[in-house]
C-alpha cells in the first residue's frame, strides 16, 4: 500500500502528475472534489464559494478538515489498488492527518518551478483567476502559503523541479509512481 500525497503552487505541475496517474491506472483522490462536495451540500456554486467554503471547513471542523474529510475516499480506493494519488494537499496540518492515518505508506512529493514558468503555464491554459495575471499569482501564492503549504513543500520526501520538457516531467512522475 502507498499513498502518495502532491503538494505545490498553481501552476507547478500537480495536475499533469495526476494525469499520468491515471494513465498508469493509479486512483486520484482530489481534495478539492471534498471541498466542492460540501458546497453543493451546503446549496452553494462550487465556482463561486470553493475559497470560502474550504475555509470554513478548516474553521468549523480545525486545520486538517479537507483531509480528514478525504481519508473514506483514500481508504476506499486502497481496497482495490495497491497506490492511490491524493492531490490537492495545501498544509501541514493536512499532511499530519496523512502521515498519522498512513505511517511509512504515505510519501509527500513537492513540485516545483519558477514563478516565471507557473505564470507562463496559467496564462497558457486559461481557467485559473489568476490567468498569468503577475500580481494574482503573487496574492495567491502568499494566500497558499499563508495556509502551510509552503510548509508542506519543505517537508517533502520528493522534490521534483518541473522546469524541463514536458516529457521528461511525465519520466520523473512515472519513477516516482512506480
Amino acid at each position: 500500500m502507498r499513498v502518495i500525497g502532491t503538494v505545490g503552487l498553481a501552476g507547478s505541475g500537480k495536475g499533469e502528475f495526476a494525469t499520468v496517474a491515471e494513465d498508469l491506472d493509479v486512483p486520484v483522490v482530489t481534495m478539492g472534489d471534498v471541498v466542492r462536495e460540501a458546497c453543493r451540500d451546503r446549496g452553494l456554486d462550487p465556482a463561486e464559494h470553493h475559497g470560502r467554503v474550504a475555509r470554513d471547513l478548516r474553521a468549523e471542523n480545525g486545520p486538517a478538515a479537507v483531509a480528514e474529510a478525504s481519508l473514506p475516499h483514500i481508504e476506499a480506493a486502497l481496497e482495490d489498488y495497491d497506490a492511490v494519488l491524493v492531490d490537492g494537499i495545501r498544509s501541514d496540518d493536512e499532511v499530519d492527518a496523512f502521515e498519522e492515518r498512513f505511517g511509512e505508506a504515505f510519501v509527500l512529493v513537492s513540485i516545483e518551478a519558477p514563478f516565471e514558468v507557473r505564470q507562463r503555464r496559467l496564462g497558457e491554459r486559461g481557467r485559473d483567476e489568476v490567468d498569468g495575471d503577475r500580481e494574482r499569482l503573487a496574492a495567491r501564492d502568499e494566500r497558499e502559503r499563508g495556509f502551510g503549504l509552503g510548509d508542506a513543500m519543505e517537508r517533502a520526501d520528493v522534490t521534483i523541479d518541473n522546469t524541463g520538457s514536458l516529457e521528461s516531467y511525465r519520466e520523473r512522475v512515472r519513477e516516482v509512481l512506480s
